[in-house]
């Protein structure tokens, strides 16, 4: 390798002074400052997006307008430098430096693009997105070493970088092809997951929670076969895992049970669908309907915006209301007190006729009221009403039909009791002894 570097040494101070390699380098100087000037250009007259247009379009053009951002520094380079040297051959000076800087700017744009539609196409995600530059260049450096035909001499110099563990011979070259083949068998993976994933969600023939279990299952069997895949493509004896899995059997035993009970958890709410997303469920305190269901745990979101996370092993393993199991309809009761002056069965029928006072009351089954029971301070009644929709929450039903039986109650002259206390005081007997004592 250290001959190799030494002739290419050797052959660029060679031609360092040559009069043309100068003018070769002044038009790749004058390549970069063109792409610089033209970049910046595009970003100060970047035209904003019309509120009025559809969202499809929209989508298309802020696409498009990403990936020429990717590519245009490249492309713009290329027009220089391809210009430059039609110029220099023309002229009759050699122009070996720009027909050499021709196939890896094109390279350097066609793996940006490359990389920015391959992260379209997973889920948004803040890392992907800023190892994308990291990706796109370490991709292109590999392609820059291939095409200057330096990349067997740099695999050889990498290889020499080894130390031995065991029988076994560990150099840097195999490190490097061990991360890049699992990276590429794990980004395979996770594309075919995601594709796995919004075939799913188009199907009809399957639940809500058959299609978060089929996605999830797939999703984590891939990554885990990648894993494998990448490793013995890399060279590496798959029977040296056998320690590695002991090792992670004693930390599941030990330090990650209650982990890998959330993860089996999950699973086990997954496939008997006892628990879907968009159900409405009550657990300890906690009300709310299910956003999403994670390895870990689920995402229980309230009437005041407060998301909870609540893990998976908890639902297995203790008591949960589940108001939209089978049925989404959940009956509603409303207690109401009336004084004993009045009358009841008058009182029943305006409650009747407030009880469609919300619009969200269903008709079917329809309103009930009921007289349960003559209480200290007056008669109490109950109103039974059924609403569809209790993810958007009871308080508002509540106050609505409420209001509207006050008003009833009001206009009708009914009076609503409040707790009243009859207090007799015993004549004489305390008074008279406290004088004879003073």
């Amino acid at each position: 390798m250290m001959d190799a570097l030494q002739g290419t040494i050797a052959e660029w101070t060679s031609l360092a002074t040559q009069p043309g390699f100068w003018w070769q380098i002044g038009v790749l100087v004058l390549a970069v400052l063109a792409g610089m000037f033209l970049r910046g250009l595009l970003q100060g007259s970047t035209p904003g997006l019309k509120e009025k247009e559809a969202d499809s379009t929209r989508r298309f053009r802020e696409f498009s307008r990403k990936g020429l951002n990717r590519i245009q520094f490249p492309l713009t380079m290329l027009m220089v430098t391809l210009t430059g040297q039609a110029v220099m051959q023309h002229l009759h000076v050699d122009a070996s430096l720009l027909a050499i800087a021709t196939p890896l700017l094109l390279s350097l744009a066609g793996i940006r693009i490359a990389v920015y539609l391959l992260r379209k196409g997973f889920a948004p995600s803040g890392m992907l997105k800023a190892f994308e530059s990291v990706i796109s260049t370490g991709v292109w450096l590999i392609v820059a070493l291939h095409l200057l035909g330096w990349l067997p001499d740099v695999l050889a110099g990498l290889d020499s970088f080894a130390f031995h563990l065991g029988s076994n011979r560990i150099s840097l070259l195999m490190l490097i092809k061990v991360i890049m083949t699992i990276a590429l068998f794990w980004v395979l993976a996770l594309w075919l997951s995601r594709m796995i994933e919004y075939r799913l969600k188009d199907s009809v023939h399957f639940s809500e929670s058959s299609r978060v279990g089929i996605s999830k299952f797939s999703k984590f069997f891939l990554l885990a076969l990648a894993f494998l895949i990448g490793l013995d493509a890399a060279g590496v004896d798959l029977t040296a895992l056998a320690v590695f899995g002991g090792a992670l059997g004693v930390g599941l035993g030990f330090g990650l049970q209650r982990i890998a009970s959330n993860f089996i958890s999950g699973f086990i709410l997954l496939f008997d669908r006892s628990i879907k997303p968009g159900d409405v469920i009550s657990i300890g305190t906690k009300f709310g309907w299910v956003q999403e269901l994670r390895a870990r745990y689920i995402v229980v979101r309230d009437r005041d915006g407060v998301e909870t996370l609540i893990p998976n092993e908890n639902l297995v393993t203790s008591e949960v209301i589940n108001w939209s199991y089978t049925d989404k309809t959940v009956r509603m009761k409303l207690p109401v007190q009336i004084s004993y002056g009045d009358d009841p069965e008058q009182a029943m029928q305006i409650m009747l006729d407030c009880a469609y006072a919300s619009p969200r009351v269903q008709r079917e089954p329809e309103p009930l009221c009921r007289l349960m029971e003559f209480g200290d301070n007056g008669i109490c009644l109950e109103l039974r009403i059924w609403i569809l929709d209790p993810e958007n929450g009871l308080g508002g039903v509540r106050s609505e039909v409420n209001l509207a039986i006050w008003r009833g109650f009001k206009a009708a002259g009914i009076t609503i009791p409040f707790p009243q206390r009859d207090v007799h005081i015993r004549g004489g007997g305390t008074s008279n002894s406290v004088e004879s004592a003073a």
